[in-house]
């Protein structure tokens, strides 16, 4: 981030729990957005804002309320971005493309009868070899955690987390 004094608000808190501050705007965030510790954005009524928050720490959720510590509260909404939707009655048929899709540690967002992901030729085109029709909208993406902290890389931000051989390379 550079050129800070344009900033409206610095956002350096994340607020935990049920707290009576009420928000005051709304920070729309991409899923990339929201799995950064550090960025400038705008809010909804076109404040520009840096977000200065601890590294290493989960990624923003949809509904996560942040601080600029001096009482101005702000929810983060998550953006509408570029992914690809599989819909199926079938659980065997979306478990199986679930599977494909974590085996390349995509991350995804499950559904009752729904996977979604974001947006890649080469993964749509795997999930329609399966014998799921895949729909490309835009639309907001917000993926399941993750069983190793809940954030889609390792500490480096390089990694996803976890020791394991793969037998495949990264």
């Amino acid at each position: 981030m550079t050129a800070d004094d344009d900033l409206a608000l610095r956002l350096t808190r994340r607020l935990q729990g049920a707290t009576a501050a009420r928000s005051s705007a709304v920070l729309p965030l991409t899923y990339e957005q929201r799995s950064r510790a550090r960025l400038r954005a705008h809010l909804d009524d076109g404040r520009a804002v840096g977000v200065l928050l601890p590294r290493g720490g989960t990624p923003l959720r949809d509904g996560d309320r942040l601080s600029d510590g001096q009482g101005e509260v702000v929810q983060v909404q998550a953006a509408p971005e570029p992914v690809s939707t599989a819909e199926s009655a079938d659980p065997v048929l979306l478990a199986r493309a679930a599977y494909h899709l974590g085996n390349r540690h995509v991350a995804l967002q499950i559904e009752p009868g729904r996977l979604r992901w974001l947006q890649d030729h080469v993964l749509d085109a795997m999930v329609r070899g399966l014998g799921l029709a895949v729909v490309a909208e835009e639309a907001p993406f917000e993926p399941e955690p993750g069983a190793y902290g809940g954030s889609p890389h390792g500490a480096d931000g390089v990694g996803h987390g976890h020791g394991h051989r793969h037998g495949h390379d990264h």
